[in-house]
């Protein structure tokens, strides 16, 4: 009981700095509970999605000609495999369509919407009232949550010349094949649409498709490569990419890894808000023991022990985390929702919140263990403070201290000199400030770099996703001469280069990877190889780390890349990066990829321009070069298109962390300097007296944190734009990257910098505000 009478009188003499540290406690539960339920929940949440829409977990799309029985015979014998199915579509290798604001040119499959099939049957999400008509289509629910499409707009695609217009009668959830990241989308037609596509499309366009479905989902990847060793004769033609193959293990690596690089983002800042929690609890602490030294002094003398006032000191601050910690998981409730709509739009997938009274609870032990700990650390001077020196008010037998900024001596102006001998009176308290001030710097350096680099400069992280940033890609016709057509290409005015990039499937050392195809590596844009280099003769390959981990192969090392009955022994010369492919890629040169392709020659001409515009020079190269190029695409709108659906989700993470970096700079700067201008109550008094105005007081407190803020900033600042890739590096390992090269743009550090600065000092003298209701009088009559 005694101990809950001081404690309560404790929280009763500090109510404003309670509340200080309940809202900063708040925000890390806050922030700590959705990030841990989304990093916890990500994986299942894909597998439950799988289950409950009856996803196959793999699938096989090929050309109907090219279709073997032996394909669906293969997972039929697997004991693995639970069941298995297969059913004709319509399958196009790249339909041109409006994503958002840009256009963008994917792989598509059409499904008969009227056809009996037991794995992935259309469940709609959204769908216009009444019978489906002849023109109607059913779209992933990424074109609304990610593009903007509202049920019954209008839907157009270009195939080959051909446009397709539909109006939009459902939107549907899928795992498979519902984002753009998977390089082809799904959509099901009505019975009659199907069959007017299938005949304007003709017999090219007819596929096939197998679905699978497993006993145990974990082994999808397993059985899926085992069928590519199986089949090896199968492997993609560059010249007709028609074949694609997925599994629900590769699936839910590609579609969580941009959701839960955001999760890491939050719980990395909850422990930041946390560590700042940690670190106002320790000062005030520490500040209770210097004010409160005589009434402990007193206490001791009355008969309370050590144990006792160090257990209500405790109490006080365990008492406030916990509960702020159940208010903020509470809150979250509020909050997931708003990250489930960022799940949606990376995903297709509705993300449903759900009570998890474990996870709650991790939080709430995780937050006050901490405090705890803190708290009895910082209060264990009390076992050792005597009651004669604790009602001397502490002071000891020589407890003197230097003269720091003498006004008589000191150069400078008295408001500056004053403000100096109040900074160097506090350096502990200013120190405190200083590192939360250089933490969440960093923290909102991170996130403006994160956020620029996805949605204002692209280049870094297209690079960093693998793709090549040309400005137009032209494809060759099947029997037109490449080379000769890029040299045709490179003499158009506005060109500044072109190279011919392909992607094809091979295997190395018996692992299926994804291979780009160049004449010369070293006119790309993308430099994505870090160590060693790209290759440049025939018996050269270049691979990413992870496939030489993979391997256990090492630059300088030999490695047998297969494609059909063919094989070639190639020297490693270089290692890589990319997120694609879950890191796995390989680069081989065309002459090279000659030795098991023979026959190949390039098809896809990446062309860089020099102030052309893009759509000008497309309808260039289609009326100078007619039959001799395909399907010609602008890179520039297919890029803005893809990164589109992660620019909204990036932005609500720099919001997020900027709106809180405000806060807590409000909430540090008005705690302390509101414990200052109580503690400096009878000294603020005289200098009234004196003849200072409240103004020239005001500036004095806000002038003695300014050098502290500058110093917490600058540090905050350097550190970021240092460090920011090398965290992003460390976020991003998992998934394939070695080096993270974000560009820092330093003008937006400046401004961020000089925002802090200004935020600081703006707040220190609304906060100083309280300084006018003290006066001599006043204090003459207290």
């Amino acid at each position: 009981m005694k101990i809950w009478h001081l404690t309560s009188a404790n929280i009763r003499s500090g109510k404003s700095a309670a509340f200080s540290l309940f809202i900063l406690i708040v925000i890390a539960a806050l922030l700590l509970n959705v990030g841990l339920t989304v990093l916890t929940k990500m994986g299942a949440f894909f597998d439950e999605k799988s289950e409950q829409l009856d996803e196959p977990h793999i699938v096989i799309m090929t050309k109907q000609s090219n279709y073997k029985p032996d394909y669906r015979a293969y997972f039929d014998n697997r004991s693995e495999v639970k069941a298995t199915e297969e059913e004709a579509i319509i399958l196009m290798n790249s339909v041109k369509f409006r994503y958002g604001d840009n256009d963008v040119s994917l792989g598509a499959a059409f499904l008969n919407a009227d056809a009996d099939r037991t794995f992935g049957p259309i469940r709609t999400v959204e769908e216009l009232e009444g019978p489906a008509q002849a023109g109607d289509i059913f779209v992933p629910l990424g074109f609304q949550s990610s593009a903007g499409y509202k049920l019954g707009d209008s839907f157009e695609m270009t195939y080959q010349g051909q446009t397709f217009s539909y109006r939009i009668k459902g939107f549907y959830e899928t795992t498979m094949m519902g984002t753009p990241n998977m390089g082809i989308m799904k959509y099901f037609l009505p019975d009659a649409s199907y069959r007017q596509l299938m005949e304007s499309a003709g017999d090219s366009a007819a596929g096939m498709l197998i679905s699978a479905g497993l006993h145990d989902t974990n082994q999808s990847s397993e059985v899926r490569q085992a069928f590519d060793k199986q089949f090896p004769d199968k492997s993609m033609d560059v010249n007709n990419p028609l074949f694609w193959q997925g599994d629900s293990e590769l699936v839910k690596s590609v579609g969580s890894i941009t959701i839960n690089v955001v999760a890491m983002i939050l719980v990395a800042f909850a422990a930041v808000i946390v560590l700042v929690s940690l670190m106002v609890i320790q000062f005030r602490v520490t500040n209770s023991i210097d004010d409160g030294i005589v009434n402990i002094g007193v206490l001791k003398a009355l008969g309370y022990t050590s144990r006792q006032i160090i257990a209500s000191t405790a109490l006080q601050f365990t008492l406030i985390s916990a509960v702020a910690a159940i208010v903020g998981a509470a809150l979250s409730y509020g909050v997931l929702p708003v990250f489930g709509g960022i799940v949606t739009t990376l995903s297709g997938l509705i993300w449903q919140t759900k009570f998890d009274a474990g996870m709650n609870g991790a939080s709430l032990l995780v937050v006050t263990l901490a405090v705890l700990a803190v708290t009895l650390i910082a209060s264990a001077r009390i076992r050792s403070l005597q009651p004669v020196t604790a009602l001397r008010g502490g002071i000891r037998t020589h407890s003197f201290l230097r003269n720091r900024f003498p006004l008589d001596r000191a150069t400078g102006g008295l408001q500056l000199l004053l403000a100096c001998k109040a900074m160097i009176m506090n350096k502990k308290q200013n120190m405190m400030v200083a590192v939360i001030i250089a933490a969440i710097t960093f923290a909102s350096i991170f996130s403006v770099v994160l956020y620029y680099n996805v949605a204002s400069d692209k280049t870094a992280f297209v690079h960093l996703v693998g793709a090549e940033t040309s400005n137009v890609i032209v494809n060759a016709a099947p029997d037109a001469d490449s080379g000769k057509l890029m040299a045709d290409i490179n003499k158009l005015e506005g060109v500044r280069k072109s190279v011919i990039l392909d992607m094809t499937s091979m295997k190395l050392d018996g692992e299926t990877v994804f291979t780009s195809i160049s004449d010369d590596f070293a006119k790309l844009e993308n430099q994505s190889v870090y160590e060693g280099r790209y290759p440049k003769y025939d018996n050269e390959i270049a691979v990413t780390w992870v496939v030489a981990d993979m391997l256990g192969k090492e630059v300088g090392d030999t490695i047998v890349a297969e494609a059909g009955d063919a094989s070639y022994t190639y020297l490693i010369t270089g290692l890589s990066q990319s997120i694609s492919n879950l890191g796995q890629a390989a680069y081989i040169t065309i002459p090279g990829a000659q030795h098991i392709m023979p026959g190949y020659k390039g098809t896809s001409i990446n062309v860089y321009l020099d102030g052309a515009d893009n759509a000008g020079f497309m309808e260039q190269i289609k009326k100078r070069f007619g039959s001799q190029v395909g399907e010609v695409v602008d890179m520039d709108e297919m890029i803005d298109g893809q990164t589109s659906i992660y620019i909204s989700a990036v932005f609500a993470v720099m919001v997020i962390v900027l709106l809180i970096t405000i806060l807590v700079v409000t909430l540090i700067l008005y705690l302390v300097i509101k414990k200052m201008i109580v503690k400096r109550k009878k000294e603020l008094g005289i200098l009234k007296a004196t003849g200072y105005t409240t103004f020239q007081l005001m500036r004095q407190i806000a002038l003695s944190f300014v050098p502290v803020v500058i110093a917490g900033v600058l540090a905050g600042g350097v550190l970021g734009s240092l460090f920011t890739n090398s965290v992003l590096t460390l976020l991003l390992s998992g998934a394939g990257i070695h080096k993270v090269a974000f560009i820092v743009h330093l003008p937006l550090i400046a401004l961020i910098c000089v925002g802090l600065i200004g935020l600081s000092y703006g707040v220190s003298m609304l906060v100083s505000w309280g300084i006018r209701r003290i006066s001599a009088y006043g204090l003459i009559t207290e």
